[in-house]
Order: structure tokens, then sequence, then C-alpha cells
């Protein structure tokens, strides 16, 4: 090809000749850098045949290798771990530093539990009553909020204090006063004021248990019972008011709280929100070990016959005496491609079979198989 410089067979690397200069100032980068690229020269042909590239290719591959495989590493240790690093800091790189699960994340996921039990998660069950009127059965609770301000369909009912009084303050001892000396034995469960108890038997407490149960059956099968309907926000309630002026309490939240997703946290507030904010940074070169690089320099092969593909699709042809040559442009890129793809597959793969889940699978299938090995160990007889 016509002024197209070629690999002259050797390099000297200096700080600066790589692209970004991520890992310039690496001493085993700077170490590797030239010994890569007599690899990759060397693979490509020369010197039987003249490769097409400079030192600064080799370079920007080997850039480019490094910085692939870091972040195919540590993109999968987000993943791995994201669950547990999911609103933490963003104050400092986690590039080689231990991640230690905890439950954080989870326990966030399950708040949405326990805000329709009321009891946990981010939105406020609010208080509201309203007036009862004697005769009136059947009051409109949508009709109250649009009075509160509340915008139409926000109100969610969660409780309503509608009912009659516990069975305890109607509790009729028939010894009380007889000179049994029943004395108030449910004082320690804050029911002293109720229990008609005066004197010292010590009854059991399913005595007292039954009664309570007695009452509260009869108030349900006699009785117009102390109850409510609520459907889409109509009150209904049981027995119908007999007075006027009485207030009914209930508890609500608004839709819109439920419905809000964001929690905290944003670039400013340096908190993690993302599998892009997750503060990890390139790799150390000298910090990864022989099985990456040999990774890494297989990948920067891949990107050096990509690159000599392209730029020797730039003459199809070479005219010679008598001749023409046809140059290897599409065996080249074809070759780059496969390479680039099963390289990248085949570290995904090594991976996750080093993945916290595999790992403890491995390590149960090692003690299960460890225990059927020491189940064929004869056992000794010991006689005392």
């Amino acid at each position: 090809m016509p002024n197209t410089p070629i690999w002259p067979g050797s390099s000297s690397f200096f700080p600066g000749d790589t692209p970004f200069g991520f890992y310039d100032n690496d001493i085993d980068f700077q170490c590797d850098a030239d010994k890569v690229s007599v690899f990759c020269a060397r693979r490509l042909g020369y010197p039987l045949a003249d490769v097409e590239l400079q030192d600064i290719n080799f370079y920007t591959a080997f850039e480019e290798a490094v910085t692939t495989y870091g972040n195919e590493v540590f993109a999968y240790k987000a993943s791995e771990n994201y669950l547990s690093l999911e609103g933490s800091s963003t104050g400092s790189t986690l590039n080689y530093k231990l991640q230690k699960p905890n439950l954080g994340t989870t326990i966030r996921l399950s708040e949405q539990y326990g805000e329709e039990a009321g009891v946990g998660g981010s939105v406020t069950w609010r208080e509201g009553n309203i007036i009862l009127t004697s005769s009136v059965q059947t009051y409109d609770l949508n009709a109250w909020a649009s009075s509160s301000g509340i915008e139409y369909g926000e109100l969610e009912v969660k409780e309503v204090f509608y009912q009659g009084d516990p069975a305890i303050v109607r509790y009729f001892d028939p010894y009380a006063g007889t000179g049994t000396d029943v004395q108030g034995l449910l004082d320690a469960f804050g029911f002293g004021n109720y229990t008609p108890g005066i004197n010292f038997l010590l009854m059991p407490i399913n005595y007292d248990l039954s009664k309570i149960q007695a009452i509260d059956f009869n108030d349900t099968i006699r009785k117009s019972n102390y109850s409510f309907e609520l459907i889409n926000n109509q009150l209904r309630i049981f027995p119908i008011p007999n007075r006027n002026g009485e207030k009914l309490y209930f508890k609500y939240i608004l839709k819109s709280d439920r419905n809000t997703a964001i929690v905290s946290g944003s670039l400013e507030s340096g908190v993690v929100t993302d599998v892009s904010t997750v503060p990890y940074a390139n790799p150390t070169y000298s910090y990864i070990n022989s099985i990456g690089r040999q990774w890494i320099f297989e990948y920067t092969l891949a990107l050096c016959k990509e690159m000599l593909g392209y730029i020797r699709g730039k003459y199809t042809t070479v005219p010679i005496p008598g001749s023409e040559v046809t140059l290897n442009q599409a065996d080249l890129i074809s070759a780059a491609t496969s390479e680039k793809t099963a390289l990248v597959e085949r570290l995904r793969t090594y991976l996750e079979e080093n993945s916290r889940n595999k790992l403890l699978e491995k390590k149960a299938a090692n003690a299960e198989f460890l225990q059927k090995d020491l189940s064929a160990v004869p056992y000794t007889i010991f006689i005392g």
C-alpha cells in the first residue's frame, strides 16, 4: 500500500501515548505495553508480513482491553451487590474493597406491605372525623374529602373507629359482694378500672375469657352489633345513630402518597440511586492477576485485528507487477468480531461461576460429597 506506515519491529512506551492515559503511570502497564505490541504484531504475521499499525495503535487497543476487562468485572460486582449498595454513599470508590451484604434495600422494598397494615413505610396515615346525625345511617366520605380540600379520588379510608364498648366493660360478676373476696385480678393487664371483682378468690383466667366471649357472642347474635360497611367511600354504620353531634373518627391515606416513588437521593446528595452511580472506577492494572492479563492480551489482539482489517479495507486490492493482490480485510474483521464476542462471553461465564450463589452451591455440593465419602470409613467401637 502506498506510503502506509508499517510496524517497525519495536516500540518504547511513554506516558501520554494512550488516548485517555488511564494507566500510563502504572509501572506494570508501562512494562507490558511494549510486550503486548510485539505479541500482537507477531500474531498478525510480522516479520513475514507487513503490519500496517504503529505503536500508538497497539497502545490504544491495550488501554481499551484493560478498560473493557475492568468494566465487565466491576459491572458484575455492581449487579451482584446492588441491593446492598443502593442508598449508600458515593463518596469513595469501591474498587478492591470487600462488600458486606445488608438488608437495607430489602427492608425498604418490603415496607410497602407494612404501609397497607399501618405498621411502617413512608405513607402517612391521616385522621379525620364526621359529625353523626340522628336517624342518618349513610355518610359520603368523598363529600367530606372535597370539603377538606382533598382532590376527588385521592381519599382511601384505612380504618374506621366505630365499635361497641369492649366486653370487659360490661362484664358482670355474679359473685361480687357475696363474701368470696374476688380481687381486681386484671389490674396487671390495664383492665383494673373495669373488672367488677372485689375479693380474693383466684379464678382461672379462662373463666374470665369464656364470659367475655359469651358477651361478644350475645352482642353478635341477639343484638344489632356495632359495625360498618364501606363501599366506594360511602360509609354505612350499624346501628342507626340516635343522637346528634357525636363524632365518628377514621384514618385515611392519600393515594398520591402511596404512588410517590422517590424516597431520597440525588447526584448532589451523593447517594447510589442506580447502577450508573455505583462508585466503581477503572481498574488498577498492577492489581490484575495473570488470569485477567491473559484475557486482556487476547482482547488486545482481537482489537488490533479489527483495526488492521479496517485499514486494509481502504485498499481492497494492491497492484503488483503483472497482477494484483487482494487483501484479507474481511477475514480480519470477521475473526476479530467473533473473538471479541467469545472473549466477553468467556469472562462473563467465569464471573458467573464465581458468583455468591454459585460458590455456595459448590460448597454445599462439596459438603454432601464429603459426607458420602466419610460414610465409607469404618466406625470404631469404643469399649470402656
